[in-house]
């Protein structure tokens, strides 16, 4: 395919198409163009058939030079995008309409999938994918133009990206980056890449172009800072009506039967026949409100027929594409907000959302990052709402009141503002990007979280005194992990307690699954004293995972893949499964007793757990999380172990990611207080609603340290002194005395 054979049309039904050539006029006369607009105005699909008419891309180099020998190899039209399901889908759409086969002009690289030919022109990745290139091609020589799609989500590949592209600009004044943005804050990034001009005359050599500075010698070389320009583009062709539909959730009533009622009053009117988006926070949810609709719709002759299809990122290529089959009936697609910006879904009329999606939240108070379920900003609320005013007029539902939209947040925190900064400076180290306190972030982290991400990194051993890479640095920074569960599994898989490792480290990743209601506080406590250890709460999460999977009944021959600690998570293929040791047979796992032979029903198991003051919800995101920590563990080809990890094994590997967290008990007069002295001179007590049976010990260590009314230590574990110089050795000063 060449230049002359390939034919670029613009629908003429895309805003994006009006002004492509107040693009190409921009993106000629400048090295970054912000393209911004709303979604569906055609941005995502049309810039990298623009950049192709403007002659950028493989197809438009010459294969020889003018005396006849072969030409360099041209260079690539780059496309990133946030999600790997947008990346394969958009490649596909963008081929279908340059009537090119996948692959030939258009092609896609995502993670384990490459569908690139030598000679494609436009290379549709994930930004990941882009990021990982910079350690081969530092300049990514490779392209002479490079599309950064959905820049407003401000991911930390995001970040990183925008930040190396503002880097190495000066250095490749050919390359052309475009930016796009659906209608927030465009101005942050023109900002952002703001340049000078050159006053005196002649071409500045390669990597003298200032970005920035306030230097008078350069000031007088080099005119004022002039922000990027930003080209609106209007996207939302229809009005959307927005409605307000709250709803308490109760034993018999809860989100699946509001999305229900939203569905009847959508279609209720025989003229309301278009399809709806659903909005959810994430799979499970989809495919518990899949279930919860196909049994409803299957009462109503009209509605019977209704296709219901789910939208995640980790669904397969062929159910992905079943989004974009044309049908003839009604359709419903559950989604998360993969659908809010980085695909458009065709046909939509209605859209139901939820208003609630997940998000990383790193806690400064315990350490730690959790994947919390919570309300999002009014920027993705009408990011979600636009999605059904591009075919006619559309009917936003939201299942949460006015007021409540109106006391949001106006746009979502960028995730370097949500994330910890040790993980974002281990990731930048095996990235080689420089030292976080130089990198040009768009939003600059505080100094105190600079300082509170090293001085985790070198209490996890993944930094020395001089902030420099140790080896279990370069291991902790290949998982896509909180850096202290990543540690904390690294060291379990030395010492043969990886598999309850899993288990507990989910554990500390959710809110606790036992309810305590004000009500009912003394049968919570005697129905949760069975989970309760001596001298652990981490053997106790034990013990409360092994219950709630045994409480399900149903009898079945051992199998692998439902280990030591009871899970019930995919099999892991036979290279992670440790061979079977002889001592297997003789000695039975701690955690294992027969199931009961009658399988419950799930609002048997569901009833059984609230006897139990357990909840059914937060059970859920705990095997969510231990299911991505398997995960992981599988793409590592990690052996499980195979005998019970001895509590010496367990709590080495828990302590190896805690030790900011350890505790030693005070003497005070008369043997009361409780207190005890941790790290950094700091004093706390054990959570007075700590389950164990007995009283802490002398030496302890603490899952987090919370204040309230005073300064608290929960999930509490009995540990030997000795045992931190084995995993804490490099922080330890000895003094040697007479």
């Amino acid at each position: 395919m060449t230049a002359t054979t390939l034919k670029i049309d613009f629908p003429e039904s895309l805003p994006v198409s009006a002004r492509r050539e107040e693009i190409m006029a921009a993106m000629a006369a400048h090295q970054v163009v912000i393209v911004c607009g709303e979604t569906g105005s055609g941005k995502t699909t049309q810039l990298p058939k623009i950049a192709l008419a403007l002659g950028r891309g493989k197809l438009n180099y010459p294969l020889t030079n003018p005396d006849g020998t072969r030409a360099p190899p041209g260079k690539l039209i780059g496309h990133t995008q946030p999600r790997r399901i947008a990346a394969s889908s958009v490649a596909k759409r963008i081929a279908e309409e340059l009537n090119t086969t996948l692959g030939d002009v258009v092609g896609f690289k995502v993670r384990f999938q490459d569908r690139l030919s030598r000679d494609s022109s436009v290379k549709l990745m994930t930004d990941g994918i882009l990021l990982a290139e910079t350690q081969t091609d530092p300049l990514l020589k490779a392209y002479d133009t490079l599309i950064i799609d959905e820049a407003h989500e401000r991911s930390l590949n995001i970040d990183f990206l925008l930040g190396y592209l503002k880097q190495i600009l000066p250095r490749r004044p050919d390359l052309k980056v475009v930016v796009t943005s659906a209608t927030i804050d465009a101005e942050r990034f023109a900002t952002h890449f703001a340049s000078r001009k050159r006053l005196a005359p002649g071409r500045p050599k390669a990597g003298d172009a200032p970005q920035g500075g306030s230097d008078d010698a350069q000031r007088g070389a080099w005119g004022p800072l002039i922000p990027a320009p930003i080209i609106m583009v209007s996207g939302r062709m229809f009005p959307v009506e927005q409605r307000y539909r709250p709803f308490e959730e109760a034993r018999d009533y809860d989100l699946n039967n509001a999305i229900a009622d939203a569905v009847d009053e959508l279609w209720r009117d025989a003229h309301n026949s278009g399809d709806i988006l659903v909005f959810l926070p994430g799979e499970r949810e989809i495919r518990e409100a899949a279930d919860h609709l196909r049994g409803h719709l299957s009462h109503q002759p009209v509605f019977r027929g209704a296709e219901v299809l789910p939208l995640f990122a980790r669904l397969s290529q062929a159910e992905q594409d079943r989004i974009f089959d044309g049908h003839t009936g009604r359709r419903i697609v559950l989604a998360t907000n993969v659908a809010e910006t980085s695909l458009t879904v065709p046909g939509i009329r209605f859209v139901i959302d939820a208003g609630t999606a997940r998000m990383k939240r790193y806690s400064f108070r315990s350490k730690v990052e959790q994947l919390l379920v919570e309300p999002i900003s009014q920027s993705s609320a009408n990011q979600r709402a636009g999605r059904c005013g591009r075919v006619a007029n559309g009917i936003c539902i939201r299942l949460y009141d006015e007021k409540d939209f109106a006391g949001r947040p106006k746009f979502t925190d960028p995730e370097i503002l949500r994330s910890s900064l040790a993980g974002v400076i281990l990731r930048m180290k095996s990235l080689h990007l420089g030292v976080v306190e130089d990198f040009p972030f768009i939003e600059k982290p505080s100094g105190r979280a600079i300082a509170d991400g090293y001085q985790l990194l070198n209490e996890l051993g993944a930094v020395d005194d001089a902030n420099k890479l140790t080896a279990t640095g370069q291991e902790l920074a290949k998982l896509p992990l909180d850096p202290r569960v990543g540690r904390m599994i690294l060291e379990a898989r030395s010492r043969e307690a990886l598999d309850e490792v899993l288990v507990i480290a989910s554990a500390l990743s959710v809110q606790d699954v036992r309810d305590r209601p004000m009500d009912a506080q003394q049968q919570a406590d005697q129905a949760h004293a069975k989970f309760d250890d001596e001298k652990s709460e981490f053997s106790g999460y034990l013990k409360l995972w092994k219950w709630i999977q045994d409480a399900r009944g149903g009898s079945h021959e051992a199998t692998p893949g439902v280990g030591l600690a009871g899970r019930s998570a995919p099999c892991p293929p036979p290279a992670l499964r440790a061979p079977p040791s002889p001592a297997q047979n003789a000695r039975p796992s701690r955690l294992s007793t027969p199931m009961p032979s009658h399988k419950l029903s799930n609002r048997q198991y569901e009833q059984l757990l609230r006897q139990n003051f357990i909840s059914m919800r937060r059970v859920r995101e705990w095997r969510d999380i231990y299911s991505q920590l398997h995960t992981v563990v599988a793409e590592h080809k990690w052996r499980l172990n195979t005998l019970p990890a001895s509590y010496e094994q367990l709590h080495l590997s828990m302590l190896a990611g805690l030790l900011g967290n350890i505790g030693f008990k005070l003497e005070t007069e008369g043997g009361g207080g409780g207190e005890y002295l941790g790290a950094r001179s700091i004093k706390f007590y054990p959570h007075p609603g700590a389950h164990l049976v007995k009283k802490p010990g002398r030496w302890i260590v603490a899952a987090e340290l919370v204040e309230t009314t005073r300064l608290f230590g929960r999930g509490i574990a009995a540990i030997e002194p000795q045992w931190l110089e084995q995993v804490g050795g490099h922080l330890l000063k000895k003094q040697l005395l007479d």
